[in-house]
């Protein structure tokens, strides 16, 4: 069975997705021209168009949800003035300036440096981001705080980028001696030489601050406390023919509400922490992890009656897990091993990007089978909905991988990063001679490439930027925790 199609089913992957709302959808384009022109007027339009690029910061999509820093602040500014939105995606910051230029976008929510090149060609509006470059190094007693510290240093940038440019001016001011190492290699971005510093591969890089914080939300070994450059201002923008929106959005952007949930965001994507558990936990210690938190003591006690766990039990909740496997179609452990790693049995846990409950379920996934986002702290709702996302996503990808092994691989990190995003990284697998119907070392490879703009801009990819690395390891961890729990079963009955 040929591999296109994939691309016949397109339709099917995007009620699966479920990535934009009606009011709220996101259009990638080539070519400026084949844009149609918005009206220039002086009155908020009924949709707002919006220009954007995709990255780990603005704009882009997990688990089936639109996400992002400036996505999630354009969305607030947009419904407060009663307009719905659409997106239009650049695949770099020439493009998205031609968007408004040519009047093709409203506005664009997107960092956009505030220099006197781009002064010529926008109006910047709104709050303005400051960022700086930043030194990348592990967490610990020796700990650079000064420049002046860097001297007989290794220090790893990418060559031919602003970091490399900083570092050597740097290294001239302080008269020499940093040892710069200028990696030649267009498949690496700034992100991976963070990964490697993490890893203890690399000692130490430069990135910008933004770029930093985020990784360091994953990668809390890491230390960017020290600037090494110049603070950069930058922000949304309007063509020149739209300063009265400009105006608005500068007004809206100073107004004590809009303040207030900017920083709540700001935290979120910069601050708080996102992975997982990064790997299993003694046994005694993962089963000793019960009901920890709950909105007040009725609802524990309420709880606790429901939810009894015996002794020998893995959970409190595998009397679940057991009722709706058979929806799901894989064994109970699974469900188990899935609701460990999630969210380490919690049924109040609540993650950075909104996802609730025992099997952290997206609001809007919730919504797409009839449940609330207050249904998700149920338990069983919970298990019941995790089971529906299961079953129909092993389906799905039943005519294309046959290996049930291998498709169960698929389906869990379609589980945690979205369907969208697992067949993108088939495709590029595809496009690549690697084996789009093979996880290891193959799709998982692939996965790992939309972390660059170079393959997630790819015309085979439609969900742009993805963090991959999450996915893979997620992937690696649920499957440690099925054979454990397989395992510790396996035993109990023999007793």
């Amino acid at each position: 069975m040929k591999f296109t199609k994939v691309y016949i089913l397109l339709v099917i992957l995007a009620l699966l997705s479920a990535c934009s709302s009606k009011n709220e959808q996101a259009s990638t384009v080539d070519k400026t021209e084949l844009l149609p022109t918005v009206e220039i007027t002086h009155e908020f339009p009924d949709t707002l168009v919006v220009g954007t690029i995709y990255s780990p910061a603005s704009f882009f999509t997990l688990r089936g949800d639109t996400l992002g820093y400036d996505y999630e602040r354009i969305r607030a500014f947009a419904r407060e003035n009663k307009m719905a939105i659409k997106f239009h995606i650049a695949t770099s910051m020439k493009e998205l300036i031609s968007f408004i230029e040519n009047n093709k976008v409203h506005v664009a929510a997107y960092e956009i440096p505030i220099t006197a090149e781009y002064k010529k060609h926008v109006i910047h509006c709104g709050s303005q981001n400051v960022t700086y470059q930043v030194l990348v190094q592990k967490e610990g007693k020796d700990t650079i705080s000064n420049v002046t510290q860097l001297i007989g240093k290794d220090v790893y940038v990418i060559h031919g980028s602003s970091y490399e440019a900083r570092l050597r001016n740097l290294d001239s001011e302080l008269g020499g001696g940093i040892k710069i190492h200028a990696i030649d290699n267009d498949s690496l971005i700034s992100e991976d030489l963070i990964d490697m510093v993490a890893s203890g591969r690399l000692p130490m890089t430069i990135a910008d601050s933004d770029i930093a914080q985020i990784n360091k939300t994953y990668n809390d070994s890491i230390n960017i406390s020290l600037k090494v450059g110049f603070p950069q201002r930058s922000s949304w923008a309007v063509g020149k023919e739209w300063k009265w929106l400009a105006d608005t959005i500068d007004a809206w952007s100073k107004n004590d509400k809009t303040i207030a949930r900017a920083h709540e965001i700001k935290q979120r994507y910069f601050e708080m922490n996102k992975h997982h558990l990064d790997s299993m936990k003694a046994m005694s210690d993962s089963l000793s992890s019960l009901i920890e938190s709950a909105q007040n003591q009725d609802a524990q006690k309420d709880l606790n009656k429901i939810y009894s766990r015996k002794e020998g039990d893995i959970s409190a909740y595998d009397q679940l897990f057991k009722k709706y496997a058979a929806t799901a179609g894989v064994e109970w452990t699974l469900l188990a091993a899935i609701a460990y790693v999630e969210s380490n049995f919690n049924p109040q846990a609540v993650s950075w990007a909104d996802a609730r409950g025992l099997m952290q379920i997206m609001p809007s996934t919730a919504a797409s089978y009839g449940f609330s986002e207050q249904d998700l702290n149920d338990p069983e709702k919970s298990v019941y909905v995790a089971s529906l996302i299961i079953s129909k996503t092993n389906k799905f990808l039943q005519s294309y991988i046959p290996n049930n092994a291998e498709r169960l691989r698929f389906t869990l990190g379609a589980y945690n990063a979205g369907v969208g995003h697992i067949t993108d990284a088939m495709k590029l697998a595809q496009k690549y001679k690697k084996n789009p119907k093979v996880w290891y070392s193959n799709v998982e490879e692939a996965l790992l490439w939309k972390t660059h703009p170079e393959f997630y801009n790819d015309p085979v990819c439609s969900y742009g930027y993805c963090r991959g690395t999450e996915t893979i390891n997620y992937v690696r961890q649920i499957e440690n925790a099925y054979r454990v729990f397989r395992e510790y079963e396996a035993k109990k009955r023999k007793k």
